[in-house]
Protein backbone atom coordinates (compact mmCIF):
# COMPACT_ATOMS: atom_id res chain seq x y z
CA UNK A 1 0.00 0.00 0.00
CA UNK A 2 1.28 3.16 -1.01
CA UNK A 3 1.07 6.75 1.10
CA UNK A 4 1.36 9.83 -1.20
CA UNK A 5 1.72 13.55 1.32
CA UNK A 6 0.91 16.81 -0.84
CA UNK A 7 2.94 19.64 0.46
CA UNK A 8 1.73 23.12 -0.85
CA UNK A 9 3.86 25.57 -0.36
CA UNK A 10 4.39 29.39 -1.17
CA UNK A 11 7.92 30.46 0.33
CA UNK A 12 8.36 28.29 2.95
CA UNK A 13 11.79 27.69 3.16
CA UNK A 14 12.26 28.40 6.74
CA UNK A 15 9.71 26.42 7.98
CA UNK A 16 9.35 23.14 5.19
CA UNK A 17 12.54 21.90 6.98
CA UNK A 18 9.91 21.18 9.72
CA UNK A 19 7.78 19.97 8.26
CA UNK A 20 9.86 17.23 6.67
CA UNK A 21 12.23 16.39 9.44
CA UNK A 22 9.18 15.13 11.34
CA UNK A 23 7.66 13.26 8.45
CA UNK A 24 7.10 9.68 9.24
CA UNK A 25 9.46 7.61 6.85
CA UNK A 26 7.99 4.36 7.46
CA UNK A 27 4.42 2.99 9.00
CA UNK A 28 3.09 -0.30 9.54
CA UNK A 29 0.36 -1.07 7.03
CA UNK A 30 2.15 1.41 4.60
CA UNK A 31 4.59 -0.16 1.79
CA UNK A 32 6.20 2.97 0.75
CA UNK A 33 5.44 6.76 1.29
CA UNK A 34 5.96 9.27 -1.34
CA UNK A 35 5.96 13.75 -1.12
CA UNK A 36 4.59 16.04 -3.16
CA UNK A 37 5.70 19.10 -2.94
CA UNK A 38 3.62 21.69 -4.93
CA UNK A 39 5.54 24.99 -5.81
CA UNK A 40 3.03 27.92 -5.40
CA UNK A 41 4.75 30.34 -7.32
CA UNK A 42 7.54 30.10 -4.63
CA UNK A 43 10.42 32.67 -5.34
CA UNK A 44 12.83 31.85 -2.48
CA UNK A 45 14.45 28.61 -2.14
CA UNK A 46 11.85 26.52 -1.12
CA UNK A 47 12.02 23.77 -4.28
CA UNK A 48 16.35 23.75 -3.21
CA UNK A 49 15.04 22.83 0.82
CA UNK A 50 12.62 20.44 -0.25
CA UNK A 51 15.24 18.77 -2.59
CA UNK A 52 18.24 18.45 0.09
CA UNK A 53 15.50 16.47 2.07
CA UNK A 54 15.06 13.99 -0.60
CA UNK A 55 11.91 15.18 -2.07
CA UNK A 56 12.27 14.44 -6.13
CA UNK A 57 8.47 14.73 -6.82
CA UNK A 58 7.39 18.33 -7.58
CA UNK A 59 4.88 20.31 -9.40
CA UNK A 60 5.66 24.04 -10.33
CA UNK A 61 3.43 27.12 -10.97
CA UNK A 62 5.13 29.79 -12.52
CA UNK A 63 3.13 31.90 -10.74
CA UNK A 64 1.06 32.22 -7.75
CA UNK A 65 -2.60 30.10 -8.06
CA UNK A 66 -3.47 29.71 -4.69
CA UNK A 67 -4.41 26.46 -2.31
CA UNK A 68 -7.25 24.92 -3.72
CA UNK A 69 -6.11 24.67 -7.33
CA UNK A 70 -3.24 23.48 -5.88
CA UNK A 71 -4.89 20.76 -4.32
CA UNK A 72 -6.75 19.91 -7.22
CA UNK A 73 -3.44 19.76 -9.38
CA UNK A 74 -1.72 17.81 -6.26
CA UNK A 75 -4.90 15.06 -5.63
CA UNK A 76 -4.52 14.03 -9.73
CA UNK A 77 -0.61 13.39 -9.55
CA UNK A 78 -1.09 11.81 -6.21
CA UNK A 79 -3.19 9.44 -7.80
CA UNK A 80 -0.99 9.12 -10.86
CA UNK A 81 1.59 8.00 -8.49
CA UNK A 82 -0.68 5.19 -7.77
CA UNK A 83 -1.53 6.63 -4.10
CA UNK A 84 -3.65 4.27 -1.93
CA UNK A 85 -3.68 6.71 0.44
CA UNK A 86 -3.38 10.64 0.29
CA UNK A 87 -2.49 12.82 3.22
CA UNK A 88 -2.58 16.78 2.34
CA UNK A 89 -0.46 18.80 4.80
CA UNK A 90 0.61 22.19 4.98
CA UNK A 91 4.69 23.51 4.44
CA UNK A 92 4.17 26.18 7.50
CA UNK A 93 4.32 23.49 10.19
CA UNK A 94 0.94 24.16 11.47
CA UNK A 95 0.19 20.37 11.85
CA UNK A 96 1.96 17.59 13.10
CA UNK A 97 3.30 14.82 10.67
CA UNK A 98 4.48 13.13 13.42
CA UNK A 99 0.52 12.10 13.87
CA UNK A 100 0.36 10.92 10.38
CA UNK A 101 -0.36 7.36 11.70
CA UNK A 102 -3.11 8.33 13.54
CA UNK A 103 -4.78 10.47 11.07
CA UNK A 104 -4.78 7.46 8.43
CA UNK A 105 -5.32 4.73 10.57
CA UNK A 106 -9.43 4.74 10.36
CA UNK A 107 -9.00 4.50 6.28
CA UNK A 108 -6.54 1.62 7.44
CA UNK A 109 -9.14 0.15 9.58
CA UNK A 110 -11.55 0.34 7.02
CA UNK A 111 -13.50 2.48 8.69
CA UNK A 112 -13.52 5.75 6.99
CA UNK A 113 -12.88 6.91 3.05
CA UNK A 114 -11.98 10.08 4.73
CA UNK A 115 -10.24 11.52 7.61
CA UNK A 116 -10.48 15.23 9.06
CA UNK A 117 -7.92 16.17 11.81
CA UNK A 118 -9.54 18.48 14.24
CA UNK A 119 -6.90 20.51 15.23
CA UNK A 120 -9.25 21.45 18.54
CA UNK A 121 -9.53 25.81 17.79
CA UNK A 122 -11.22 26.56 21.42
CA UNK A 123 -7.11 25.53 22.51
CA UNK A 124 -5.46 26.99 20.20
CA UNK A 125 -3.93 30.28 21.84
CA UNK A 126 -2.92 32.79 19.39
CA UNK A 127 -6.71 32.55 17.76
CA UNK A 128 -8.83 35.67 18.72
CA UNK A 129 -12.18 34.78 20.80
CA UNK A 130 -13.62 36.72 17.11
CA UNK A 131 -11.75 34.05 15.29
CA UNK A 132 -12.83 31.10 17.43
CA UNK A 133 -16.45 32.31 17.55
CA UNK A 134 -16.39 32.23 13.29
CA UNK A 135 -14.74 29.40 13.32
CA UNK A 136 -16.98 27.14 15.20
CA UNK A 137 -20.60 29.36 13.36
CA UNK A 138 -18.94 28.75 9.88
CA UNK A 139 -18.48 25.22 10.84
CA UNK A 140 -21.92 24.85 12.08
CA UNK A 141 -23.45 26.43 8.46
CA UNK A 142 -21.18 24.06 6.58
CA UNK A 143 -22.63 21.09 8.97
CA UNK A 144 -26.20 22.37 8.42
CA UNK A 145 -25.71 22.42 4.67
CA UNK A 146 -23.90 19.52 4.17
CA UNK A 147 -26.08 16.85 7.03
CA UNK A 148 -21.97 16.34 8.84
CA UNK A 149 -20.81 16.61 12.28
CA UNK A 150 -17.39 17.82 11.77
CA UNK A 151 -16.02 19.87 14.67
CA UNK A 152 -13.59 21.45 12.26
CA UNK A 153 -14.54 22.26 8.56
CA UNK A 154 -11.83 24.06 7.57
CA UNK A 155 -9.39 21.74 8.97
CA UNK A 156 -6.21 21.52 6.13
CA UNK A 157 -4.53 18.15 7.57
CA UNK A 158 -6.52 15.70 6.01
CA UNK A 159 -6.65 12.05 4.60
CA UNK A 160 -8.41 10.45 1.49
CA UNK A 161 -8.50 7.21 0.58
CA UNK A 162 -8.00 6.51 -3.43
CA UNK A 163 -11.31 6.42 -4.56
CA UNK A 164 -12.58 9.19 -2.57
CA UNK A 165 -10.02 11.06 -4.11
CA UNK A 166 -11.33 10.37 -7.35
CA UNK A 167 -14.54 10.80 -6.53
CA UNK A 168 -13.90 14.59 -5.21
CA UNK A 169 -14.40 17.20 -8.17
CA UNK A 170 -13.38 20.56 -6.42
CA UNK A 171 -14.41 24.00 -8.90
CA UNK A 172 -14.03 26.40 -6.00
CA UNK A 173 -10.89 28.89 -6.48
CA UNK A 174 -11.31 29.29 -2.30
CA UNK A 175 -12.17 27.79 0.19
CA UNK A 176 -11.50 23.53 -0.77
CA UNK A 177 -12.12 22.38 2.26
CA UNK A 178 -15.26 23.41 3.19
CA UNK A 179 -16.46 22.52 -0.55
CA UNK A 180 -15.26 18.55 -0.23
CA UNK A 181 -16.23 18.24 2.67
CA UNK A 182 -19.55 18.83 1.66
CA UNK A 183 -19.08 16.90 -1.69
CA UNK A 184 -17.66 14.34 0.28
CA UNK A 185 -20.95 14.24 2.14
CA UNK A 186 -23.42 14.13 -0.74
CA UNK A 187 -21.59 11.29 -2.33
CA UNK A 188 -21.80 9.41 0.70
CA UNK A 189 -17.95 8.86 1.60
CA UNK A 190 -17.58 7.67 5.85
CA UNK A 191 -15.95 10.86 7.13
CA UNK A 192 -13.59 10.39 10.50
CA UNK A 193 -12.35 12.89 12.43
CA UNK A 194 -8.94 12.51 14.54
CA UNK A 195 -8.07 15.15 17.16
CA UNK A 196 -4.87 16.24 16.51
CA UNK A 197 -3.88 19.72 17.87
CA UNK A 198 -1.57 22.04 15.73
CA UNK A 199 1.89 23.33 16.56
CA UNK A 200 2.85 26.83 17.79
CA UNK A 201 2.39 29.57 15.25
CA UNK A 202 5.30 30.49 12.89
CA UNK A 203 3.90 33.02 10.97
CA UNK A 204 0.44 34.86 9.58
CA UNK A 205 -2.16 33.05 7.35
CA UNK A 206 -1.29 34.02 3.69
CA UNK A 207 -4.93 32.89 2.30
CA UNK A 208 -6.64 35.60 3.22
CA UNK A 209 -5.91 39.61 4.22
CA UNK A 210 -8.73 39.23 7.25
CA UNK A 211 -11.12 37.16 8.72
CA UNK A 212 -14.33 38.73 7.21
CA UNK A 213 -12.63 38.40 3.86
CA UNK A 214 -12.21 34.32 4.88
CA UNK A 215 -15.84 34.32 6.11
CA UNK A 216 -16.98 36.24 3.30
CA UNK A 217 -15.36 33.74 0.54
CA UNK A 218 -15.95 30.80 2.47
CA UNK A 219 -19.63 31.43 3.05
CA UNK A 220 -19.66 31.94 -0.98
CA UNK A 221 -18.13 28.18 -0.94
CA UNK A 222 -20.71 26.50 1.01
CA UNK A 223 -24.00 28.47 -0.74
CA UNK A 224 -22.65 27.52 -4.40
CA UNK A 225 -22.08 23.86 -3.03
CA UNK A 226 -25.45 23.65 -1.47
CA UNK A 227 -27.28 24.98 -4.73
CA UNK A 228 -24.83 22.27 -6.71
CA UNK A 229 -26.30 19.42 -4.65
CA UNK A 230 -29.45 20.56 -3.08
CA UNK A 231 -30.56 23.35 -5.25
CA UNK A 232 -34.65 22.08 -4.84
CA UNK A 233 -34.98 22.47 -1.05
CA UNK A 234 -33.28 26.47 -1.35
CA UNK A 235 -35.18 27.33 -4.13
CA UNK A 236 -38.31 25.84 -3.29
CA UNK A 237 -38.13 27.05 0.70
CA UNK A 238 -37.67 30.83 -1.32
CA UNK A 239 -40.36 30.07 -3.67
CA UNK A 240 -43.01 29.62 -0.25
CA UNK A 241 -41.89 32.29 1.63
CA UNK A 242 -42.40 34.63 -1.50
CA UNK A 243 -45.56 33.05 -1.71
CA UNK A 244 -46.84 33.52 1.84
CA UNK A 245 -45.39 36.78 2.10
CA UNK A 246 -47.00 37.42 -1.47
CA UNK A 247 -50.56 36.94 -0.36
CA UNK A 248 -50.56 38.97 2.68
CA UNK A 249 -51.06 42.31 0.90
CA UNK A 250 -53.90 40.57 -0.82
CA UNK A 251 -55.25 39.61 2.36
CA UNK A 252 -54.97 43.11 3.42
CA UNK A 253 -56.63 44.43 0.62
CA UNK A 254 -60.10 42.23 0.84
CA UNK A 255 -60.46 43.27 4.40
CA UNK A 256 -60.19 47.36 3.49
CA UNK A 257 -62.86 46.19 0.73
CA UNK A 258 -65.27 44.59 3.05
CA UNK A 259 -64.31 46.50 6.56
CA UNK A 260 -62.52 50.03 5.38
CA UNK A 261 -65.84 52.44 5.49
CA UNK A 262 -66.18 53.40 1.97
CA UNK A 263 -65.41 57.22 1.77
CA UNK A 264 -66.33 59.30 -2.15
CA UNK A 265 -63.42 57.62 -3.44
CA UNK A 266 -63.56 53.80 -2.85
CA UNK A 267 -61.29 51.85 -0.57
CA UNK A 268 -58.19 52.21 -2.83
CA UNK A 269 -55.47 50.05 -2.09
CA UNK A 270 -53.84 49.09 -4.90
CA UNK A 271 -50.30 49.17 -4.32
CA UNK A 272 -51.12 46.47 -2.22
CA UNK A 273 -52.22 44.16 -4.97
CA UNK A 274 -49.03 45.77 -6.75
CA UNK A 275 -46.73 44.35 -4.54
CA UNK A 276 -48.41 41.26 -4.02
CA UNK A 277 -48.34 40.32 -7.62
CA UNK A 278 -44.57 41.08 -7.88
CA UNK A 279 -43.87 38.55 -4.74
CA UNK A 280 -46.42 36.29 -6.34
CA UNK A 281 -44.63 36.55 -10.08
CA UNK A 282 -41.22 36.16 -7.87
CA UNK A 283 -42.44 32.90 -6.04
CA UNK A 284 -43.41 31.65 -9.01
CA UNK A 285 -39.83 32.19 -10.84
CA UNK A 286 -38.78 30.29 -7.53
CA UNK A 287 -40.34 27.17 -8.24
CA UNK A 288 -39.60 26.78 -11.51
CA UNK A 289 -36.12 28.00 -11.04
CA UNK A 290 -35.99 24.92 -8.21
CA UNK A 291 -37.38 22.58 -11.11
CA UNK A 292 -34.43 23.42 -13.51
CA UNK A 293 -31.75 23.56 -10.69
CA UNK A 294 -33.06 19.95 -9.56
CA UNK A 295 -33.06 18.47 -13.35
CA UNK A 296 -29.24 20.57 -13.52
CA UNK A 297 -28.00 18.91 -10.52
CA UNK A 298 -29.44 14.82 -11.63
CA UNK A 299 -27.60 15.76 -14.25
CA UNK A 300 -23.97 16.55 -12.77
CA UNK A 301 -24.78 13.46 -10.60
CA UNK A 302 -24.82 11.91 -13.86
CA UNK A 303 -21.55 13.48 -15.01
CA UNK A 304 -19.82 13.17 -12.07
CA UNK A 305 -20.54 9.28 -11.99
CA UNK A 306 -19.59 9.24 -15.80
CA UNK A 307 -15.95 11.30 -14.93
CA UNK A 308 -15.35 9.09 -11.87
CA UNK A 309 -15.27 5.85 -13.91
CA UNK A 310 -13.12 7.71 -16.59
CA UNK A 311 -10.95 8.44 -14.09
CA UNK A 312 -10.30 5.20 -12.34
CA UNK A 313 -10.18 3.65 -16.27
CA UNK A 314 -7.71 6.09 -16.99
CA UNK A 315 -5.65 6.23 -13.62
CA UNK A 316 -5.97 2.60 -12.85
CA UNK A 317 -5.16 0.92 -15.84
CA UNK A 318 -2.72 -1.56 -15.81
CA UNK A 319 -2.35 -0.99 -11.81
CA UNK A 320 -1.51 -3.78 -9.40
CA UNK A 321 -4.44 -4.87 -7.57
Amino acid sequence: MKLVVMIPCLNEEETLPLVLETMPTSLSGIDSIEIIVIDDGCTDRTVDVAKAHGVKEFIHHAKNQGLSRSFRQGLVRALELDADIIVLTEGDNQYKQERIPELIQPILDGKADVVIADRLTHTIEHFSNSKKFFQRFGTWVLNKAAGTNVPDAISGFRAYTRLAAMQLNPVANYSWATETTIQAARKGQAIAIVPIETNPKLRDSRQFKSSWQHIRKSALTIVRAFVMYNPYAIFVTLGIVLLVVGLLPFGHYLYAVFYTPKTAYGPHHLQSLVIGTVLLTASFISFTLGIVADLISINRSLLEDILFETKRARLDHGRKK
